[in-house]
């Protein structure tokens, strides 16, 4: 495929934010672009301000006239998309050109120096570092987010074609499309069952991964994963190391260690200790260009964040509530610390959203076990995602095996009054599904305890 031919590129799940980043990229270069989605979105309007048509019914006369022509027109999908989407049908059987979200990302990324993060944790937070640290020292990048970054308010940037950053989503194995120069492994637990089976095969994968290093590039991996390469840590041996760390008003101050240099005092204002690997991988993949460590570590002071990375939506002495994207048992565990740290001896209330009756099943004992650590859990129904309900996979069925006494299944529409009656000082919201649009809502509840 040349996407030099291409004059039209037309994305079936635009409103993702996987989709919309390069749908933004298209846009950038002077393609047409439009497409389909289930729902509209804050995403969804703000490509809609762009000049991106846009419509959310399955409906093949509502495609654009210009993306019929199947001689200049790309079709991208993601795999969210069911093979049975009336315009997925459409397109596969009268010849398109039909192409994965990852095949794409490969295709303009190959001939660029590629920054790839991959890992099943701490992907969105690293490639997020990671443009922002190149971006304050100069490099001329163009990054594709998995979220929001609250530096550039945007999933997307560019400023150059000649770096790239990129996550590399092991979800039906669409990273083995990449090839990069600099490559990160943050983690490798178990996910993603329905697609790998089991814990071997998802490791194995990420082998297979970590050969697509092009012979020149490197590769980082968090110290302790079964793959070999430059590895980084915590308060270990590791190849880049942080130490003796403190903290204050909830930022990290530390020593980094790498295999040439020390810089002592660096500050990083995101708590958690996975948040610091994440930094750390970012510092030690941007190390390969030569910039000065000082000037990254200036930079890395800088970060602000990323919009549903456990972002402060109310930060007061006498109530905090926090939303994070956390879905995965290892993800919760992770936020459980890091609020912890940030905000000790606190009474804490967790609003979950299990995501995929299948995670939801494979990770039910390790899912009771990390939610059980906060003082009062709420669980809201499961978001289903692509997939079908299970029979007998359920809420309530999660929540009777949470061994807290301090926890109640509820609707969303019931949230704000639960909410209000609550003497909890921190709140913290977390899953992968629809929550995130219940965050304003939690927001307004909270806000009128204050006052």
């Amino acid at each position: 495929m040349n996407l030099n031919t291409i004059n039209n590129v037309y994305f079936l799940g635009i409103g993702g934010i996987g989709m919309s980043g390069l749908a933004r990229y298209f846009k950038f270069i002077g393609k047409e672009v439009a497409g389909y989605d289930k729902t509209p979105s804050d995403i969804t309007r703000e490509l809609e301000m762009l000049g991106v048509e846009i419509h959310f019914d399955e409906a093949i006369h509502k495609i654009p006239a210009a993306f019929r022509n199947i001689e200049n027109t790309l079709i991208v999908y993601t795999p969210a998309v069911p093979v049975a989407h009336k315009e997925y049908v459409y397109f596969t059987e009268n010849g398109y050109e039909v192409q994965k979200r990852a095949a794409v990302l490969g295709l303009i990324t190959k001939d660029s120096y590629c920054f790839a993060v991959a890992g099943t944790h701490g992907k969105t937070t690293t490639s997020a570092i990671l443009a922002h640290l190149l971006k304050e020292t100069g490099t001329a990048i163009t990054a594709f987010l998995g979220g929001v970054s609250e530096n550039f308010n945007s999933n997307f940037l560019i400023e150059g074609d000649e770096f790239t950053v990129v996550e590399a989503d092991e979800f039906d194995r669409s990273f083995l499309h990449l090839s990069p120069t600099v490559a990160c492994i943050t983690s490798i637990d178990a996910d993603h069952l329905d697609i790998y089976g089991n814990a071997e095969e998802m490791e194995r994968t990420f082998v297979e991964f970590s050969k697509k290093v092009k012979p020149e590039g490197k590769l980082f991996v968090k110290n302790g994963l079964p793959i070999a390469g430059i590895t980084y840590g915590i308060e270990d041996d590791s190849d880049f190391s942080i130490r003796n760390i403190t903290i204050t008003n909830s930022t990290y101050l530390f020593d980094l260690f790498t295999p040439t240099e020390t810089i002592r005092g660096v500050r990083f204002n995101k708590p958690g200790k996975h948040n610091l690997l994440n930094a750390l991988a970012a510092l030690a993949m941007a190390t390969t260009l030569d910039t000065p460590l000082s000037r990254l570590a200036e930079a890395l002071a800088t970060f602000k964040g990323i919009k549903r990375r456990f972002s402060y939506q109310i930060n007061k002495e006498n109530l905090i509530y926090i939303d994070d994207y956390a879905h995965h048992p290892t993800e919760i565990e992770a936020a459980h610390e890091a609020v912890r740290s940030a905000h000790p001896n606190k009474k804490v209330t967790v609003i979950f959203q299990p995501h995929l009756f299948s995670r939801t099943k494979d990770f039910a004992p390790e899912f009771s076990k990390s939610l059980a650590r906060f003082d009062e859990i709420i669980l809201l129904d499961i978001y289903p995602a692509r997939e079908e309900p299970i029979e007998g996979i359920t809420s309530n069925w999660l929540l009777e095996m949470i061994p807290n006494d301090k926890k109640q299944k509820v609707a969303k529409s019931h949230l704000p009054k639960v909410l209000s009656e609550s003497n909890s000082e921190v709140f913290l919201s977390l899953g992968a599904g629809d929550i995130g649009l219940e965050v304003n809502t939690i927001k307004k509840t909270l806000s009128e305890k204050i006052c």
